[in-house]
């Protein structure tokens, strides 16, 4: 998915996103910012790497990851929603996952990343997905499938 793609259609359409990345530690934003011209559509990127931050910074529930764990649906859900909350934006992608080599369980093997995405005005959608490869490689593919939500989520307003 082309970062270049998403922010010409943000631009277009007049919408604010912004990010809250765990597993991708800034990698989203990087890559959206990495485009000239994103400051019109980007403003906040939450890098929540520890479950404390989660719950300062986006206000996740310390309960909900207790019981969920941080690597969860609702997690992601409540990870979106706070970035969005916070950040004043039309959209907010989030990312919480096991990008390995360690840390992986049967229940959550490494490669799991659980999708957050809250949208103004709409109903949140979270996804998991499992991907293969090496810590690099989880990672990128993380960044490719957030940049893609976000863009099916524009196109289909």
């Amino acid at each position: 998915m082309s970062a270049k793609a998403l922010v010409a259609l943000a631009t277009a359409r007049g919408l604010r996103i912004a990010t809250a990345e765990s597993c991708t530690g800034g990698m989203i934003a990087a890559a959206i910012t990495d485009i000239a011209g994103s400051s019109a559509i980007f403003g906040y990127g939450f890098v929540t790497y520890a479950n404390e931050a989660k719950t300062s910074m986006l206000g996740v529930d310390p309960e909900v990851i207790a019981a969920e764990g941080a690597v969860s649906e609702a997690v992601a859900r409540a990870m979106a929603a706070g970035a969005l909350q916070r950040s004043g934006a039309d959209l907010a992608v989030a990312v919480t996952g096991i990008a390995g080599p360690d840390g992986g369980s049967a229940l959550k093997p490494v490669g799991t990343v659980w999708f957050g995405l809250a949208k103004r005005g709409a109903v949140g959608i979270a996804e998991r997905v499992v991907f293969p490869g090496d810590r690099a490689a989880i990672r990128a593919a993380t960044v490719d499938h957030a940049l893609r939500l976000l863009m099916a989520a524009i196109t289909a307003s």
